[in-house]
């Protein structure tokens, strides 16, 4: 069987800016990414993506004779799984309401997919509750259960490595050490909720962790960072300061003092030192924040909520971010003052305004971040950020008027 998660087309503008990169299914909350965790629960078969022609490349449909395909905004539990299994003719769906979850088709069939219940023979499903992704704050906000539900999953039948002496907890039960992992001279406080600690990660000394937390394989703290779950600091991240409530994904680094609080923040960002983001407006008023479906800045119904930062991001020391800011892609960021709360992918500056990061110059920072995390920095990778830079132009308010 081959698993294909397709992108919901408008959970996917409402997932922007994160999904300029990557499609829906491959977005992090909890310890995994949704693609990961139906990989862990399905065990079996092919997987694959049906998402925007510019991503197909590095994310391949991979399809076959006999496919399913899997809405990416879902995260699995046993049950729906269980569902899923059972559809075994062509136009059979799962649906929840007027929602698709899966549809199996064949080869012939998946070039007509549509979204559209009607086209189905369609069966209601049991499962109550499914944790999904509809807008970006819908990440840090349910994080927390995320990380519960994948803590339970990832650790079920298997026996954590022993906290290190020197080390100061609560609630060991629900802790959980991967093999490699470092901890020293710290404290991890369980009792509000799982700490996961992966594989090769490293908690320097002074870190204080009150769960959910999720620190992932080979990512780390920086010594005396003060740590307020839920949060997850993804693979390969160096994070540092305080932080609350916060979804790191991969290869990037807060690696100073600062507040980031209720944010998401991409893959290769880079933060720098004293680095802030409000999260509370002063008034308390319901935060707004800017959505590409619309165009416009939207109600969220938080009144916590703060930076949504983009892929390969980056901002200088002493940042300071208002609430509800939204970051683009590739933006470089620095300068004095707040700067604005919709800030285009591919901006150059600050409150002072801004120029466009030309390609060329991008390229150039990026590759040499690659190279030292010794990854490789693909021409597919180059024509991915080239469509993204071509898409987010409309947005780019000072090119359109110097034209």
């Amino acid at each position: 069987m081959h698993y294909l998660f397709f992108d919901p087309e408008i959970t996917r503008i409402n997932l922007l800016p994160f999904t300029y990169t990557r499609p829906v299914a491959n977005l992090r909350i909890g310890i995994m990414t949704i693609d990961e965790k139906w990989r862990k629960y399905l065990k079996e078969g092919e997987f694959g993506y049906k998402t925007q022609a510019y991503l197909q490349e590095k994310f391949p449909l991979n399809s076959g004779t006999a496919n399913i395909l899997i809405n990416g905004s879902i995260c699995p539990n046993e049950l729906l799984v269980s569902e899923i299994l059972q559809l075994k003719q062509n136009g059979q769906a799962l649906v929840c309401g007027n929602e698709l979850l899966a549809v199996y088709l064949d080869a012939a069939q998946l070039d007509s997919f549509t979204e559209d219940i009607t086209q189905y023979q369609n069966t209601e499903t049991k499962a109550n509750n499914l944790l999904q992704i509809n807008y970006t704050y819908d990440l840090f906000s349910k994080n927390g259960e995320a990380i519960e539900q994948d803590f339970d999953f990832l650790t079920k039948g298997r026996e954590s490595q022993a906290i290190p002496a020197g080390n100061q907890y609560v609630n060991p039960e629900r802790i959980f050490i991967e093999e490699g992992a470092k901890v020293q001279f710290s404290i991890l406080n369980a009792s509000t909720g799982a700490i996961y600690i992966g594989k090769n990660a490293e908690v320097m000394e002074g870190c204080k962790v009150r769960g959910p937390f999720a620190l992932c394989e080979d990512a780390g703290l920086k010594m005396d960072a003060k740590i307020y779950g839920p949060t997850t600091v993804g693979p390969h991240c160096k994070v540092g300061g305080e932080v609350n409530n916060v979804i790191f994904y991969a290869y990037s680094n807060k690696g100073h003092d600062g507040f980031v609080g209720n944010a998401v923040i991409g893959e290769w960002v880079n933060m720098g030192a004293d680095t802030n983001n409000s999260n509370l407006k002063n008034t308390y008023d319901e935060v707004k924040l800017w959505n590409y479906g619309t165009e416009k800045f939207e109600k969220t119904g938080l009144t916590f909520c703060g930076l949504m930062m983009a892929d390969h991001a980056k901002c200088g020391i002493n940042t300071m971010f208002n609430t509800g800011t939204v970051v683009g892609v590739g933006a470089n960021i620095f300068g004095s003052g707040f700067p604005r709360n919709f800030l285009p992918s591919f901006s150059w500056g600050g409150a002072q305004g801004f120029d466009t990061f030309v390609l060329s110059k991008f390229y150039k920072t990026a590759e040499a971040v690659y190279r030292r995390r010794n990854v490789p920095f693909t021409e597919t990778d180059k024509a991915i950020l080239k469509h993204v830079f071509e898409l987010s132009k409309k947005y780019r308010t000072w090119e359109n008027n110097a034209s």
